[in-house]
């Protein structure tokens, strides 16, 4: 396992970190996860108030393995609010619930709206307690998370009120690229939230990406993609059990720069969808928003561009059917939503038919409704 500085809160993190939002089948499931995350050398656990009674069995966990607080750093997420006294009383459960006196990071959990940044912004609002909380010893490092805009990212990290971010950012998907060089920029630990599920439900991959993948797997590229990055420091691992540890635990120790091979295929992968998807391919400039209906097109022609060049329908679907059933977490409506009100179109470089594409996205990827695991 290789460990990296958490930016300015110094904490020298594993490469990967223990997400404990799926494995809560039981307190003997939460209890063999994290203890044979931590043998394999992980030694950051992320829970958060919204994750069932994820702090509850991370807390029994802690005290059944008796780990000291020297060898596990813990980080826990609360929503963000406007009432002060609401966050320092849901600081103070998720401690009683973890049965800690202090947790080594707290992150804003969710800070995906401008409504949110400005709860963040007000001198009476959620930061108002978590920085009583700090000066208590309650809280040592203070950061966010997001499923937000990149404009949103960037406006939070120019606060500076921030030393830590978790964020979307994997091969597959780069619009935030910008967000990470800011935020390495002044030192901030970054965190990349789950790169296997969000990152292209990795795990089960198509066999037309595995095939332009060979010889490695598109879950090592991945990884790879991410870990050869230094100013990356920790990858989310959410296992549900403890044996989905071991498929990305092999890749632990490997985080040295890409090799000649490895640019190869990322080359091969990025040749082939401009080949396929021809002058059908939006290159994600992001250029036609806003649209009057709310639409996200650069994200539902990105998922027609995997699921044209790479056979990724699948999740396409898994991803296309969390719209409008996810609120702020993934926001904006679906592609039958668009009137062809014609505004994107001369706002488009590569003069795409946006509205053909959309329609034809829909019926390719609507399916059953999604919904994230933890509402």
């Amino acid at each position: 396992m290789r460990y990296r500085r958490f930016g300015q809160t110094e904490l020298p993190l594993s490469v990967f970190s223990l997400g404990t939002m799926r494995c809560l089948a039981s307190p003997a499931n939460a209890l063999a996860t994290v203890e044979q995350a931590i043998g394999a050398g992980i030694n950051h656990v992320e829970t958060a108030r919204g994750y069932g009674h994820s702090e509850r069995y991370l807390g029994e966990a802690l005290r059944t393995l008796g780990l000291s607080r020297t060898d596990i750093y813990i980080t826990t997420k609360l929503p963000p609010t406007p009432d002060s006294a609401l966050m320092a009383a849901w600081i103070n459960e998720s401690l009683d619930r973890l049965g800690l006196d202090y947790v080594d990071c707290l992150a804003i959990h969710g800070l995906n709206t401008q409504e949110h940044l400005n709860w963040v912004n007000s001198p009476t609002g959620c930061m108002q307690a978590v920085e009583q909380a700090v000066a208590a010893g309650k809280v040592r490092h203070v950061g966010f998370s997001t499923h937000g805009s990149l404009e949103l990212i960037l406006a939070t990290i120019a606060t500076h009120k921030f030393a830590f971010v978790n964020l979307h950012y994997y091969y597959l998907f780069q619009r935030h690229a910008p967000a990470v060089a800011l935020a390495h920029q002044q030192d901030m630990g970054i965190f990349i939230i789950s790169p296997v599920d969000k990152g292209g439900q990795l795990h089960t991959p198509p066999q037309r990406l595995q095939d332009l993948c060979h010889p490695l797997s598109p879950l090592e590229l991945n990884y790879r993609f991410l870990l050869s990055d230094p100013r990356i420091t920790t990858l989310s691992l959410g296992a549900a059990n403890p044996t989905e540890l071991s498929p990305s635990l092999q890749f632990a120790d490997s985080d040295y720069p890409l090799t000649q091979q490895e640019q190869e295929v990322l080359q091969r992968l990025h040749t082939h969808q401009i080949t396929v998807l021809g002058t059908d391919r939006c290159s994600q400039c992001y250029a036609c928003l806003p649209c009057p209906e709310a639409i996200p097109i650069p994200e539902i022609l990105r998922l027609r561009n995997l699921a044209v060049a790479y056979d990724m329908k699948d999740f396409g679907q898994y991803r296309y059917g969390m719209l409008e059933n996810a609120g702020h977490w993934f926001p904006g409506m679906k592609g039958d939503r668009c009137t062809a009100c014609g505004d994107c179109l001369p706002r488009c470089p590569e003069h795409l038919d946006i509205p053909a594409l959309l329609k034809d996205t829909h019926q390719h990827l609507q399916s059953v409704p999604g919904h994230r695991l933890w509402d």
